[in-house]
């Protein structure tokens, strides 16, 4: 043996390729895991919504008409052919009259005196490209605010789509940096700053510098 054997490489093309495939495969099938997993939780959801509708005696057009969206949308929403955002999903709440736990859980809240959510722990929420949401609070009965952990990507499109929602909301910057948009106005808060805001007014978050942002968001 001479030293150029040492410089060999252990393995073939073939082989090389043959990993690549193989690991290709073990992701796709792994994709697919969660993409059913997500699809379940979103049917589980919307059949929730569809049966606090009914019960409720409204039409889709007429909680359309509330929602500002359309009907095919939210028709996409009962059916659980999309993530619900989560600011839908409190507004649904305060139209049924229930809280959000009961949506996001299928149990009724009980807990009245405390509730504590563990570390990754919470309830996720409107698991959309560009957000994550995670609901820090989902057992207490009656609850006066919703809090939420929320984890923003960074966003291609500077300029996202907006939402509203009935109340008011406060936004506490925990990891790096966001642009907020609310009422022709453009707010950029860096970690440890924080904004109170009415909600009704359209308003969305973008990540800058290309780094995921995270923050504590309470709705009143």
């Amino acid at each position: 043996m001479n030293y150029h054997d040492f410089e060999k490489p252990l393995y073939n093309d073939k082989f090389k390729l043959s990993i690549c495939y193989t690991i290709n495969i073990i992701i796709k099938i792994n994709y697919k895991k969660q993409v059913f997993i997500l699809n379940e939780y979103n049917k589980d959801i919307g059949n929730r919504i569809r049966e606090l509708r009914e019960l409720s005696d409204i039409t889709i057009s007429e909680i359309a008409s509330d929602l500002n969206i359309k009907e095919e949308t939210y028709i996409q929403y009962e059916n659980g052919e999309v993530d619900i955002p989560a600011s839908f999903l409190y507004e649904l709440a305060h139209i049924f009259k229930v809280d959000l736990g009961l949506l996001l859980t299928g149990e009724e809240s009980r807990m009245s005196i405390f509730d504590v959510t563990r570390a990754n722990k919470g309830v996720a929420v409107d698991r959309r490209k560009e957000y994550l949401h995670e609901n820090l609070c989902s057992k207490f009965i009656h609850k006066k605010a919703e809090t939420f952990l929320v984890v923003v990507d960074p966003e291609k499109n500077p300029v996202p789509s907006l939402n509203s929602h009935p109340g008011q909301e406060f936004n506490y910057v925990l990891e790096g940096s966001l642009k907020i948009y609310i009422h022709n106005n453009e707010i950029i808060l860096n970690e440890g700053d924080s904004i109170f805001f009415d909600s009704a007014h359209r308003h969305a978050m973008v990540a800058l510098n290309d780094k995921p942002a995270k923050f504590l968001a309470v709705i009143i």
